[in-house]
This record gives structure tokens, C-alpha cells and sequence, in this order.
């Protein structure tokens, strides 16, 4: 039969999946003789049984519940519902991975008119009348809000109401009688509410209670942060009942929060709050203001040195920083909590250092604590603290790239270079982006989409430039031609000022202040520790000198992602790409892609110069040349002009290049099939460039790696492959030259995925474009999905974005099967992935099992990958 109530003293802290962190770790501090008010964990596995058994308790469970609370009364000499000794609980919930403030808490329960009355009968001390009445409407309040969901306004309407009508300023001042008053207000407002009168059964509340915890696991803000933070909805929380100890008895009582060490800086000092004759839920709410935890010492000197104890047999137990919750009832300390402690990025550097030279932990449990991440805040702009938490976000898209941008709204990518051009800082509003705003993105401090996912074009350019984009805001009404879009009932004009978080999608009116990203000296040691570990290469995709180098700056090994068709887009390109595309002939194609050459020839030297002999892997022409054509009336006419064509001979070319699905048109390997002439151009501008940065830097020893992209079939590959040798070959013999170069595809197409073993006879390496791939494999757009995976997630048919986080059970099959087929037919195949997952820590995770090289992302998520690289490498180990 399965155990589904575990009391604290029957568990530790390594039963983390069956009673949460909290459950876990209250069992922990009980086994190692903590002062611990003795309860109960009821396991994640009751809660899964819950929502199967359609959102009850099931009788079995409730009993085991019931066995346990007598057990409980029992070890605590009280009963519920007693009238000599009430036993009186908190409810509290508890998931395996810590979800501050997502989920839900009752205190005081068990209380009812009778209880209240023979508590104050039996202790004729006035305050503490006072105290007990404070208990009860805390619960009356709290059972009505979190159990029933009556909004806790109308409670605390009544608390001002009674406030003002004293005249008094704090709940602290009201008197027993004014609290007795408002407990029979609140049974009367609850009453108004629900219908029924306040429950007075201590056992219904219980069942309720627990409920209302098991039901909170799928409120609307745990959902949100379970997908934020990549945890699953089939993990289900715990619930955690225990016996009150109560901060709010007297002024020998009190409450408090602390930390080991400071989580903002990661010094190693006690750090929290306390506040007297106060509650849990006043610390964390904010009602008053709390004192600094080194003046609980004058005030609780017995307490305050048994604190001071508990903290660093916690720290040296755990040997990680611990966050705590304690109360003090007639100075004598009780622990309500305990668990490693949520900290910014620079603190979680400085803590793991700290904790290795102390000699409580080794590099390698350094590496795994620090969350991979939480490293985008050092490398990114973030809003002052104090300003965001007093802000509130108008509106919510997907946190596309992240850091924090302020700037006034433009409309265009010509007034994003515009006005940036004036020393303006902007936010590019667009519907969504295409290849040809590149220019105003990255003059722009921020971008904002209506459309498009987490690949989206947006998305991909924003975070390669390390630019802060929200994309996929749904909410906005767009008006481009009038300048101005609407979002929660506002309209905002062309220099109106808006904020931008990339990290969580919050969109905010106004300005918010921006601090700038700083990288800790702790940052290089961390790093080199990942770097020690690891197996897994980390590329970045590059498409310029200046991206490289960053990325290189960020511990970059090479590139393994050149996308050339971003530098056509350059003004000075564009027209003779523009030609390309219209010509009627072959020889009219060879004449404009001639004009193209030496620019793409200079880019690339730039790029080997950039990365100093490192690998590049350059991917040739991927998009469907539509991209490429003017829609601009004075640019077509333009067009017509150079051609020497008519107007309307344009519009009926432009026309004829439209295609129904261009994702799965006239694009990639199948241009170099159509016209040869492209691929030679491009395999011509490739293998000058690097003989001519080999000839300047003979130590370097370039090995060019030219990738074809979206192969589905081997003769394909065969066919573009030979026009690519031919050239190729023929300049290195005429440059008397013994430079090796490779030929590699794109495994970004189920069939090239499930065929992998005939395409590896011809490809030196494979590279997985997890994008398109997902994208064919899922078998929807990733630019529209964004309108309809809301509706997944809500429904949990999804638990997060396919584009963002890998498709392990789908998508993952098809690159395991292609590595497996590969390697059959090529031992030696190098094999990587370029998507936009090689930067997503649980993706890099699935590389490292299933045998890949290396994987390659945007620069700024390089140590990222880094770090999640070594983190897969000890867990495999382990």
C-alpha cells in the first residue's frame, strides 16, 4: 500500500521528490535535533492522486491524514478542537523545487467561537485576549481567501474601516474588543460571500485547507513560474501541517526571515529581519516594517544566540547558504524552514568560491549549484531593483532576449537608426521583424513584436546582438501606419517612453532605471572550473567580426553558425543581390553575384581574423529569395532602372517568387540546385578568405567547414557538394596550397535525420538546426505558433515552448537516431547542434547524453552553455 503521510520524524532530506524541499528539510532539522514543532508531510504523490481522483481527497488518503493528526496530538499533548488544550496548525505547501510565494499558506487553523472562548477563559491576562482574537481573524481572513478564494479586499476594507474609526494607525493599536469585532464581521462578510456560515469543524477546515495546497499547484502564477523555471506539472507539491507556534503571543514573541549570507552580494554575514509580536506572514507581506536581525540580540539575547547556532550548523550541514523562517514564542526559538537560499548571479559566483576555499565544498560542487541561467543578468543590463518592484507591467510577451531596455516607441527600423543616429534611445515597436530591419534593431536599445516565438527572427538577431526583445505580445492593438499601438486601455505614440524586461516579457509604461552588467572576478575562476569538467565544445553562431569576438570574449571555441544571407541585407549589397534575383539569364546572375563577391569574400576574413584559427562553420544561402525583394515602391522602380526593366516586369518577378509555405519552399541546398552559380560564388568568397588569413597567419592553420543547409536526401547533398569541390579544389592548386577544408550539412529535416546513414557517405559533418527541425517535426510554423501554444500550455498538453527548450521525447529521437545512423557509416563525424537550444541548459544537457561535439549559440549565452556543459558532464559521471 502506498504511504502517501510521512511524520517529520520518518523522513530526510533526501526524499526531496516525495515531500517537497520543505517537507524534506523540516524532517532533516528534526533529525539532527533542531527545535522543530513536530507534524506531518502529506507526499507529492497524494497530490497527483488528487487532480486523477478529479480534484478530491480520496477516503484512503483522508484516513491516513486523520491517523497522523492523532499521532501529531499525540507528540504535542493538544487536541483539535479541544477546549482545555486546542491544538491549533499551519498549512503550508512545499514542491521539490522552492516556488516562493507561488503557492498557498493558512495559519491558526482550528480555531472556532468555542476554542477562542475557552482559550481566553483559561488565561485572564488581557493581552492575551488580544492575541487570541488576532489569531482568529488572521484565519477567518486567510481561510477565506486562500481556502474558499473570497478576495482578501474585503477584509481588509473592514481592518481600515475599524483603523480609521479608532483612529489609529496600526493593526497593533486595535484592542481585543475591536479585533473581536472584527472576527464577527469577517464571519459575517464570509457568510455574504459563500452563502454558508464559517466552518467551526477544526477537521473540515483541515480538509479544506489541504485541499485549497493541492489546488494552488495549478493556480495561474505557479503555472507561469513552473514554465519559467522548467519545472514539471507532473511533480505536484506537498503539504506541510504543523503545530503553530505563535510570534504574535506577546512582546517576549516574534517572527523573522534570515539568510547565512548576504543574497544580494553573497557576503558571508547573517543576514534578515524581525519583527515583534508579529506573525510569518507580516515579515513576508510587508505590513510592518521589520527590524535588521542584529537588533533582535538587546531585545531576545537566549533566542538570538541559539539562532546564531542553528545558522551555521545549517550551513555547515548543507554546506550551501540557507534561507530560514523562525519565531521566537516567549523567547524560546522554534525553525519553521529552512533551504538554500535564492541569490543574483554575482552572489551565487562569490558563495560557490567562498564555500570551495573554506574547504566546505570541491570545484565540482561549486560548478553544479550555480544555476546556468541566472549567469544572463552579469551579461546584460538589468532595471534597478527598488524601481521594478514599485513598477507594475501593463502587459506580458515571451522573454525573448533578455536584460532591461528603456527608450522611446519607433515604428520603423529608418527611425530606430534615426533617431539613435540624434543620441535618442529607442524601443523598435514592430508587428514583427524581418531581415531588412537589422539595421534599426540594432540601433534600437529594445524590440517589442506582436508576432512571433522565441526563434523568431526577432528573437534569433536580438540575442546574438545581446539587444533586450519581448516578442509575441499578443495584447497590442498595432496601428504602423499611424504610429501608435494600444495595450491595457492605453495608447502609445511615437516617442512616448516604455520599459522592456527580456528576461520575464514584462512590458512597463514609462521609464524604468537601467543598471549596467558587471562581470565579478569570480566569474573567470567559476568558468575555468566549467571548463575543466566539461566534454561538450561551445560555438556561438556569429555573422559578423564584431559578434565573433565577442563570443570569443565569453569563451567561445569557434563558430557553428555563419549565417551569410544576413550580409546581403547591407545597403551597398542589397541592389546587386536585387539584380541576382531578377536576372533572366545565367550570365546576368554570374555578372551581379561577381559584384557580391569581394564584399562576401572581405566579411569572411574578417570573421577567420576575428576567431584567430579557431573552427568556422559557414552556412550557405538558407532563405527563400522573396526575403530579398523591395516592397517599397521607390525601391522597385529603383530596381526597374538598374535592370533596365519596366515596373510591372518587376512586380510579375517579385510576384513570381511568392510562395504559399515559404518555410518549406524554394530555399536552402535547393537554390544551389537551381542556380550552381550561387553556391560557386559563395564557395569562391569562402576559400580565398581563408587562404588569404592562412597566408597572413600560417600558425593558425584554417580549416574552412562550408555547411549546406536543409538536405533531405543524399543526392541533393551529392549535387551541391560537387559544385562546392570542384571550385574549391581548383583555387587551392592555383594558390599551391595544401589547405584542408570540409563539407557538412544541416540535419534540420525529419528525412535527413531518419536517412542520416546514406547522407553521412557524403557529409564530413553534421550540424542539427534544431529550429527548422522542430518546426518540421511538430509540423507548425514557429512565427505563428505563438497565436495557439498559449492554449497548449493552459491545457498542460505542452509544459513549455518547443522552440526554447528541446523536444527530447520528439525532436530529441530524431538527433539521437541521426547521430547513431551517422557515426554507423562515419566513425569520425563531427556532430553539433546550431539551433537556438545550444544555449538552453536542459538541451545542452540531452547533447552531452546522446554523444554530440559541441553545440553553438548566441554569444551572450555562451558561458551559459559553458557552465551547463560541465554541470551534464559531472551528473554523468556521478
Amino acid at each position: 500500500m502506498t504511504k502517501y503521510v510521512y511524520l517529520f520524524s520518518e523522513g530526510n532530506a533526501k526524499m526531496r521528490e516525495l515531500l517537497g524541499g520543505k517537507g524534506a528539510n523540516l524532517a532533516e532539522m528534526t533529525n539532527i535535533g533542531l527545535p522543530v514543532p513536530q507534524g506531518f508531510t502529506i507526499t507529492t504523490e497524494a497530490c497527483t492522486q488528487y487532480y486523477e481522483d478529479g480534484r478530491t481527497i480520496n477516503d484512503e488518503i483522508m484516513a491516513e491524514i486523520m491517523k497522523n493528526v492523532e499521532k501529531m496530538e499525540e507528540i504535542n499533548g493538544k487536541k483539535f478542537g479541544d477546549l482545555n488544550n486546542p491544538l491549533l496548525v499551519s498549512v503550508r505547501s512545499g514542491a521539490r523545487a522552492s516556488m516562493p510565494g507561488m503557492m498557498d499558506t493558512i495559519l491558526n487553523l482550528g480555531l472556532n467561537d468555542d476554542v477562542v472562548a475557552a482559550m481566553i477563559k483559561g488565561n485572564p491576562d488581557p493581552k492575551f485576549e488580544r492575541f487570541v482574537y488576532d489569531c482568529y481573524r488572521r484565519f477567518i481572513q486567510m481561510f477565506s481567501d486562500v481556502v474558499m478564494e473570497v478576495g482578501k479586499k474585503y477584509f481588509e476594507q473592514l481592518i481600515d474601516k475599524m483603523k480609521a474609526e479608532k483612529g489609529v494607525t496600526f493593526d497593533t493599536e486595535l484592542t481585543a474588543a475591536d479585533l473581536k469585532a472584527l472576527a464577527e464581521q469577517f464571519k459575517a462578510e464570509y457568510k455574504k460571500q459563500i452563502g454558508a456560515d464559517f466552518p467551526s469543524d477544526p477537521k473540515v477546515q483541515l480538509y479544506e485547507a489541504i485541499r485549497a495546497v493541492f489546488r494552488s499547484w495549478d493556480n495561474p502564477r505557479a503555472n507561469v513560474y513552473r514554465r519559467e523555471h522548467d519545472i514539471p506539472y507532473s511533480w505536484g507539491t506537498a503539504v506541510n501541517v504543523m503545530p503553530m507556534v505563535f510570534g504574535n503571543l506577546n512582546d517576549n514573541s516574534g517572527t523573522g526571515v534570515a539568510f547565512t549570507r548576504d543574497p544580494a552580494t553573497g557576503e558571508k554575514k547573517l543576514m534578515g529581519e524581525f519583527l515583534t509580536n508579529a506573525q510569518g506572514e507580516d515579515v513576508v507581506a510587508g505590513v510592518r516594517t521589520p527590524m535588521p536581525i542584529s537588533q533582535m540580540e538587546a531585545k531576545f539575547p537566549q533566542a538570538y544566540a541559539d539562532f546564531v547556532k542553528v545558522c551555521s550548523l545549517l550551513e555547515n550541514h548543507y554546506r550551501d547558504m540557507q534561507d530560514m523562517e523562525f519565531t521566537v514564542e516567549n523567547g524560546k526559538l522554534f525553525m519553521l524552514q529552512c533551504r538554500s537560499g535564492k541569490r543574483t548571479a554575482h552572489a551565487a559566483l562569490k558563495i560557490a568560491c567562498d564555500l570551495v576555499d573554506e574547504g566546505m565544498i570541491n570545484e565540482e560542487q561549486a560548478v553544479l549549484m550555480i544555476e546556468p541561467r541566472n549567469l544572463d543578468t552579469l551579461l546584460h543590463p538589468q532595471f534597478d531593483a527598488k524601481a521594478l518592484a514599485a513598477a507594475k507591467p501593463i502587459g506580458k510577451g515571451l522573454g525573448a532576449s533578455p536584460g532591461a531596455a528603456c527608450g522611446k516607441v519607433v515604428f520603423t527600423a529608418e527611425d530606430a537608426k534615426e533617431w539613435a543616429a540624434r543620441k535618442e534611445k529607442v524601443i523598435l515597436v514592430r508587428l514583427e521583424t524581418s531581415p531588412e530591419d537589422i539595421e534599426g534593431m540594432k540601433a534600437a536599445q529594445g524590440i517589442l513584436t506582436v508576432r512571433g516565438g522565441m526563434t523568431s527572427h526577432a528573437a534569433v538577431v536580438a540575442r546574438g546582438e545581446g539587444t533586450c526583445c519581448v516578442s509575441g505580445c499578443g495584447d497590442i492593438v498595432m496601428d504602423e501606419e499611424n504610429k501608435k499601438f494600444t495595450l491595457a486601455g492605453k495608447t502609445f505614440h511615437e516617442g512616448d517612453f516604455i520599459s522592456l524586461d527580456g528576461s520575464t516579457g514584462y512590458i512597463y509604461e514609462g521609464v524604468i532605471p537601467t543598471v549596467d552588467a558587471q562581470i565579478a572576478g569570480e566569474f573567470g575562476r567559476v568558468m575555468a572550473w566549467a571548463d575543466k569538467y566539461r566534454r561538450l565544445e561551445v560555438r556561438t553562431n556569429a555573422d559578423n567580426p564584431h559578434d565573433a569576438a565577442k563570443a570569443v570574449e565569453l569563451g567561445a571555441h569557434g563558430i557553428g553558425l555563419t549565417r551569410t544571407e544576413h550580409m546581403f541585407f547591407d545597403s551597398d549589397r542589397i541592389a546587386a543581390f536585387r539584380e541576382m534575383i531578377c536576372s533572366d539569364t545565367k550570365e546576368e546572375r554570374v555578372a551581379a553575384l561577381a559584384k557580391i563577391e569581394p564584399m562576401q569574400r572581405a566579411d569572411f576574413e574578417g570573421i577567420y581574423e576575428a576567431m584567430e584559427g579557431r573552427p568556422v562553420t559557414i552556412r550557405f544561402l538558407d532563405p527563400p529569395l522573396h526575403e530579398f525583394v523591395p516592397t517599397d515602391e521607390a525601391d522597385i522602380e529603383a530596381l526597374a532602372k538598374a535592370q533596365g526593366k519596366t515596373v510591372e516586369q518587376i512586380k510579375n518577378i517579385i510576384t513570381g517568387l511568392h510562395e504559399f509555405n515559404p518555410m518549406m519552399g524554394h530555399r536552402g541546398c535547393r537554390l544551389a540546385v537551381t542556380y550552381p552559380e550561387i553556391a560557386e560564388m559563395q564557395t569562391r568568397a569562402v576559400i580565398k578568405a581563408a587562404l588569404a588569413v592562412n597566408a597572413r597567419h600560417p600558425e593558425w592553420n584554417i580549416v574552412p567547414e562550408i555547411m549546406i543547409p536543409l538536405v533531405g536526401e543524399v543526392k541533393e547533398l551529392k549535387f551541391v557538394k560537387d559544385v562546392v569541390v570542384k571550385v574549391a579544389d581548383a583555387l587551392i592548386a592555383e594558390a599551391g596550397s595544401d589547405m584542408k577544408y570540409l563539407v557538412g550539412t544541416m540535419i534540420e529535416i525529419p528525412r535527413a535525420a531518419l536517412t542520416a546513414d546514406q547522407i553521412a557517405t557524403e557529409a564530413e559533418f553534421f550540424s542539427f538546426g534544431t529550429n527548422d527541425l522542430t518546426q518540421m517535426t511538430f509540423g507548425f510554423s514557429r512565427d505563428d505558433a505563438g497565436k495557439f501554444l498559449k492554449y497548449y500550455y493552459d491545457t498542460k498538453i505542452y509544459e513549455n515552448d518547443p522552440f526554447a527548450r528541446l523536444d527530447q521525447t520528439g525532436v530529441g529521437k530524431l538527433v539521437e537516431m541521426a547521430c547513431k545512423l551517422g557515426r554507423a557509416t562515419r566513425p569520425d563525424l563531427h556532430l553539433g547542434i546550431c539551433g537556438e537550444h545550444g544555449g538552453d541548459p536542459s538541451s545542452v544537457e540531452f547533447c552531452h547524453k546522446v554523444g554530440l561535439d559541441y553545440v553553438s549559440c548566441s554569444p551572450f549565452r555562451v558561458p551559459i552553455a559553458r557552465l551547463a556543459a560541465a554541470q551534464a558532464a559531472i551528473r554523468d559521471k556521478k
